[in-house]
């Protein structure tokens, strides 16, 4: 277990990193790991000697404990879990090295990745009763993964005419391993198939409506795997209610809300792309960052006064609004649905009370004891605290804004804690935290990114171990040797993610500000939030200073709308639907629009109609047997020829320059249509006719 548990968490750790910097991020899941070990442990017990060293003392041990079984197997992915997910703070060292051009150490970025990282240990103890044994909180992305290691480890007869899940599982691994040499390196337009913009190649206006990369994506389609599942996870895990409720709050925002704010010039909308997370100046061109930074890494309001404000494109603003919503739509849904179950666990947590089968034959194993989080919890606030002290002119962020980070951080784990064991979807804290730090320490980029780090990361890895506290749940592994393996995992995976990034940054030229393929889109999203909430500050964006202050007004829509759905619900009984609608997960299910794209939505609603709502209703045993097996070789088979495909021929920059590899095929999509906007490459507009020429 500790070998390939190892292993496994080292590789997937410098993959996904590795990856995380280009054009198309590819994210390696846990899954890969998760198959590839079953052939290798079963090798290992044949073949390492069972001899017993030390025999007799109490130092004796065996390279080979037995048989490779399904608990040795699901702790090796518990490992892998660790090096599967992104280092959230690893954004930090990209944003202040790629792009600010500042400096920061080896030893504080490893202070922060690890800090970060390990806060959510103390989270998720404290709130284990209630987010891991009570039944109702049944984590739906955990089926996946029991699913899976049932056909990797338990005999099933094969029904007449049939096929078992093993089978099932290989002959899907094989087409996706198969079919990702097609569309990750053959015919990479299956990754958007934009036809609409081949009828109007000289339309702005078509081309904003059909690209799938750039535009509303309407008749654009993924046929990639990596297209559905690259944003939103696998929508054969996710519950037909709550896809449902991502493609009510998809359409609202990306074909009601968006196109009105554009095309009636809200906030001089046509002066910049439709879909874009970068910043612009009033007269449509990029924005010059260094120029409103002092020596000292702070905003210079007199050259941010010359250069003028700074204005965002329509999504980018409807995204933070809808963020705003978001939030406060969790806290009155989650009070409102769940605040009598909360209140109940509450008061029941210390007493005797029915127990499901699982937490029953959970008691056997010894438990893990609280006041080992605690002290996790208060060592690392600790090291937290002196670190950005001790550090001020690197991190910026004072020890009150560690504390009120963590205060934010556990009021939230449970509200959202709740929402993911139930829909398998969660808005996140990042904008919130932001928000908050941004109004009260303005003019510290640094001190911004940390405080959102240290309030949302350490939730948001709360929830996560949670989710694999729930897996060991179901599976009955032991709770201490699952704390172990989590522990041991998480510091492993911030080390090899920090050399990674380090390597890459310190290697390639011009990283994330080049035209290759590392272009680093999740780091330039997280770079420009910096720069609007740390640098700039909330106020002079959404406060009394700014030009967007009248989105404030989606923190009240977002706390309203739960409420009319609980009251409709009460005044209609009898109408189960009304139940189904969950407005935390319709206002926040495009959270990820950027850096992801509208196709990525459409090809994931797509997928999970099919799955959960015709599948589920129409063949529901075949949808039983083999759903969550078809996600998981799904995932596996494009992951594999993926990191072929990369070490076979793109460290040697071995690439087919043809139509087919020309990536959606709307290159006016990103153009204004405001009058007298010049970008090459785009067509000019006049206050009176459109003009027919291209500068």
């Amino acid at each position: 277990m500790w070998v390939l548990g190892t292993l496994s968490c080292i590789l997937l750790s410098f993959l996904n990193q590795f990856f995380w910097y280009r054009r198309e991020p590819l994210t390696i899941s846990a899954i890969s790991a998760q198959i590839a070990v079953v052939p290798l442990g079963r090798l290992m017990a044949a073949k390492i000697t069972d001899r017993v060293f030390l025999q007799g003392s109490k130092w004796e041990f065996t390279l080979n404990p037995g048989p490779f079984n399904v608990k040795e197997h699901v702790l090796i992915t518990i490992f892998a879990n660790a090096g599967a997910g992104s280092v959230y703070a690893i954004h930090i060292i990209t944003a202040v090295k790629a792009y600010y051009m500042k400096n920061m150490t080896f030893f504080v970025s490893f202070i922060v990745i690890v800090t970060t990282q390990v806060l959510g240990f103390g989270w998720a103890g404290i709130f284990r009763k209630y987010l891991v044994e009570p039944a109702a909180m049944w984590w739906p992305a955990n089926l996946v993964q029991v699913s899976l290691f049932r056909a990797l480890h338990e005999k099933e007869a094969r029904t007449k005419g049939g096929l078992t899940r093993t089978q099932f599982f290989v002959i899907a691994f094989v087409c996706s391993f198969a079919y990702y040499l097609f569309s990750g390196y053959l015919f990479q337009m299956l990754t958007s198939f934009s036809w609409v913009c081949w009828f109007f190649p000289s339309s702005v206006m078509a081309q904003q409506i059909g690209s799938g990369l750039h535009g509303f994506g309407i008749g654009a389609i993924g046929l990639d795997w990596s297209t559905i599942s690259s944003y939103l996870g696998s929508p054969l895990a996710s519950p037909w209610f709550a896809t449902a409720n991502v493609g009510v709050g998809f359409v609202l925002a990306i074909y009601v809300m968006t196109p009105i704010c554009y095309w009636l010039d809200v906030y001089k909308a046509k002066t910049f792309p439709l879909f874009s997370s970068s910043l612009f100046t009033s007269e449509g061109s990029k924005y010059n960052i260094t120029s409103i930074m002092d020596s000292n890494f702070h905003l210079d309001l007199q050259a941010y006064e010359r250069e003028g404000p700074l204005y965002l494109s329509t999504f980018f603003v409807i995204s933070y609004g809808i963020g705003f919503a978001a939030l406060s739509s969790t806290i009155m849904h989650v009070a409102l649905f769940h605040g009598r179950e909360i209140w109940e666990q509450s008061k029941k947590s210390f007493k005797e009370k029915k127990m499901d089968v699982h937490t029953r034959l959970m008691q056997r194993y010894k438990q893990v004891p609280e006041w080992w989080f605690w002290c996790i919890l208060t060592i690392n606030i600790g090291v937290t605290i002196f670190s950005c002290e001790y550090y001020k002119d690197q991190l910026q962020l004072p020890w009150w804004g560690v504390l009120l980070a963590c205060t934010i951080a556990i009021i939230f784990t449970l509200p959202i804690g709740v929402l993911t064991a139930i829909t398998n979807q969660a808005p996140g804290l990042n904008i919130i935290t932001e928000y908050i730090i941004g109004y009260i320490y303005p003019g510290y980029p640094v001190a911004n990114m940390c405080f959102k780090v240290y309030g949302y990361i350490s939730m948001k890895q709360a929830v996560l171990f949670l989710e694999d506290f729930k897996l060991g749940h179901y599976m009955k592994i032991p709770p201490r040797i699952m704390f172990m393996a989590q522990i041991v995992g998480t510091f492993l995976s911030c080390l090899v993610y920090l050399i990674t990034a380090w390597w890459l940054l310190e290697t390639i030229p011009n990283i994330c500000n080049s035209n290759s393929v590392w272009t680093c889109p999740h780091d330039k999203v997280f770079y420009d939030a910096s720069v609007i909430w740390g640098l700039i500050g909330p106020r002079r964006i959404f406060g009394d200073l700014g030009l967007y202050k009248s989105v404030n007004w989606f923190f009240l829509v977002g706390a309203i709308a739960p409420v009319l759905v609980w009251l409709a619900s009460r005044m209609f009984p009898r109408q189960e639907w009304i139940k189904l609608v969950n407005m935390p997960i319709l206002i926040s299910g495009i959270r990820w629009i950027l850096p992801a794209t509208s196709v990525n939505y459409t090809t994931w609603l797509l997928a999970g109609f099919l799955s959960g709502f015709v599948m589920f209703r129409y063949r529901p045993n075949q949808w039983q047997r083999y759903n969550y097996v078809l996600s998981g070789a799904l995932d596996a088979g494009l992951a594999f020829m993926g990191v072929l495909l990369y070490m076979c021929l793109g460290l040697e920059n071995v690439s087919l320059d043809w139509w087919g590899n020309e990536l959606d095929g709307c290159p006016l999509a990103s153009c204004p249509t405001a009058a007298g906007i010049v970008v090459e490459g785009c067509p000019i507009y006049t206050s009176k006719a459109f003009v027919p020429q291209f500068n």
